[in-house]
């Protein structure tokens, strides 16, 4: 005796000269391809697409930059003689710098008397405030103009990436020029770190924050009016993290066999029932007739 391994066979043929083609079936047929075709090329763009997830957490997430964060500012201050400009630094830590001058740079503006400020320093990760002045100044001006125009001011490496909005310069743009002349600003900033994570599991850190403001008009002990443009930030616990995901390859080719059998399935069925209502219908008429 022996051993058909045929019999364990379940896709049993059926001989050609045993179906029977209609145009019924044709037409579900291409409009099964069709349909099989479009979730296709949409299963296969999501697969080649890479996901953007986000998660928060309570964390330090950049535990080797020393407890330091790194700031990159650049303000424009078209009344403001450069020689007059100056940016202070300050925090809970004893920190008390006059004067910073390192990576920093002043351009003259409106022939002179103006100034554009750029700088790059860094602060520590505890509740603070940088400001720019004139309180580095030798001699003290009569009547400063603090009008000025932010036109950058980020925390961390900077961060570009498509589909990630954040607040990483949300003062960039912020426009103060037809403000009181000698009143101070006070922008109060809560910064919140943020980590960027590729598909190749390297990590970018950098920080968003939020800003709210007031301008008022602040006296010295001697009478004086001595405005300035400060900067006073405070850290959020809450840490940011955006990861680059991509669909596994196991999700795609199971997600591609269910289009794929469930359309044939359910096209099936249609046809199935269109063809035997049909037929249902010719043996009625011949009935009828006979």
């Amino acid at each position: 005796m022996t051993f058909d391994v045929r019999r364990f066979d379940i896709y049993r043929k059926v001989p050609k000269d045993l179906t029977q083609p209609t145009y019924t079936g044709a037409f579900i047929s291409v409009c099964c391809c069709v349909f099989m075709l479009f979730l296709f090329l949409s299963e296969l763009t999501g697969f080649i697409a890479t996901e953007i997830v986000n998660e928060l957490y309570v964390d330090d997430p950049d535990k080797d930059s020393g407890g330091k964060i790194e700031v990159s500012l650049n303000i424009s201050l078209p009344n403001l003689h450069c020689d007059l400009v100056g940016l202070d630094i300050q925090d809970e830590m004893g920190r008390h710098e006059v004067g910073h001058i390192e990576n920093s740079m002043k351009m003259p503006l409106n022939n002179g008397h103006g100034c554009r400020f750029e700088g790059e320093f860094s602060i520590n990760k505890v509740p603070g405030n940088f400001h720019v002045s004139t309180h580095s100044a030798t001699a003290q001006p009569q009547s400063p103009d603090m009008t000025h125009v932010i036109h950058k001011l980020a925390f961390g490496e900077k961060l570009q990436v498509q589909h990630v909005r954040g607040a990483f310069n949300a003062l960039g743009g912020a426009n103060r020029l037809q403000s009181n002349a000698l009143a101070s600003h006070d922008y109060i900033l809560k910064i919140v770190p943020t980590v960027y994570e590729d598909l190749g599991g390297k990590q970018r850190f950098s920080y968003q924050y939020t800003v709210a403001n007031k301008e008022y008009v602040a006296y010295s002990h001697t009478g004086r009016i001595i405005p300035a443009i400060w900067f006073r930030y405070d850290l959020s616990p809450i840490t940011v993290k955006y990861t680059e995901r991509r669909q596994p390859f196991y999700r795609f080719i199971t997600t591609i066999c269910a289009i794929i059998g469930g359309t044939f399935t359910v096209a099936g069925i249609i046809d199935s029932c269109i063809f035997t209502a049909s037929e249902a219908w010719k043996k009625i008429q011949i009935g009828k007739m006979s």
